[in-house]
């Protein structure tokens, strides 16, 4: 059975993360788009202090409708699980079901900084808020996403773009809960958490959504792609 996937980066990334998961997806008959977010990657020249969370959710409607896609399965890495909640509010008919790969789950009106605990990058966030200048801010070492072999780290490392700071600040527009009542699943990475499990049980008692695990850094589709693609093509 072909199915359409939209595979969505999160932040400080672009759609060339997911090469070696879009692929193996194509090759096993499916349609694999894995489009880039204004500002970040391929589109960093488009780097803005207007950027928000309402363009980034734009850019995956428009994505769909200028693609002509339909029935897809969006799939939300990280801080893309926000825009794959707002196209799931504005374009329901386009949509079969929704992924949420290790993302912070934000509802309607908060905005990332809402729902930092302290940390290193709630203090690089704050402080880099507090400068007038600049725009985008920095990405952190691959490791920090669970990139620890050295070629993939370097192969990430050249390829991650600063992140629009804006975006960060801008809350949700959305007014359901998250995934806007469609089916859904979350999948978390374990090895090593960027989320406590807490707040994934959390998350998925309150929405309803089914949760698998894998065990594999932040950046599964790097560290850990075969065992997304047999995931996702399940």
């Amino acid at each position: 059975m072909t199915t359409t996937f939209v595979l969505l980066h999160g932040a400080w990334h672009g759609g060339w993360c997911w090469e070696r998961v879009a692929e193996p997806l194509r090759a096993r008959g499916h349609r694999v788009t894995t489009p880039t977010q204004t500002g970040l990657g391929e589109r960093a020249h488009l780097l803005s202090e207007h950027l928000t969370l309402e363009t980034f959710i734009q850019d995956l409607v428009n994505h769909l409708a200028y693609e002509d896609l339909s029935d897809a399965i969006l799939v939300g890495h990280s801080f893309g699980g926000n825009a794959v909640s707002g196209a799931a509010e504005r374009v329901p008919e386009r949509i079969r079901s929704l992924v949420y790969l290790d993302c912070t789950i934000m509802e309607s009106g908060e905005s990332l900084l809402d729902k930092l605990a302290p940390g290193k990058l709630r203090e690089r966030v704050d402080a880099f808020a507090a400068s007038p200048d600049g725009l985008g801010i920095d990405p952190p070492d691959p490791e920090a996403f669970g990139v620890t072999d050295p070629a993939d780290n370097a192969w990430v490392a050249a390829r991650l773009t600063p992140h629009p700071i804006s975006t960060m600040h801008a809350p949700l527009p959305i007014t359901g809960p998250p995934g806007g009542g469609l089916s859904a699943r979350y999948i978390v990475c374990t090895d090593p958490p960027y989320h406590s499990p807490d707040r994934v049980r959390a998350w998925s008692t309150r929405f309803g959504w089914h949760v698998d695990e894998i065990a594999t850094g932040h950046d599964a589709m790097v560290t850990a792609p075969d065992a997304l693609v047999e995931m996702l093509d399940r």
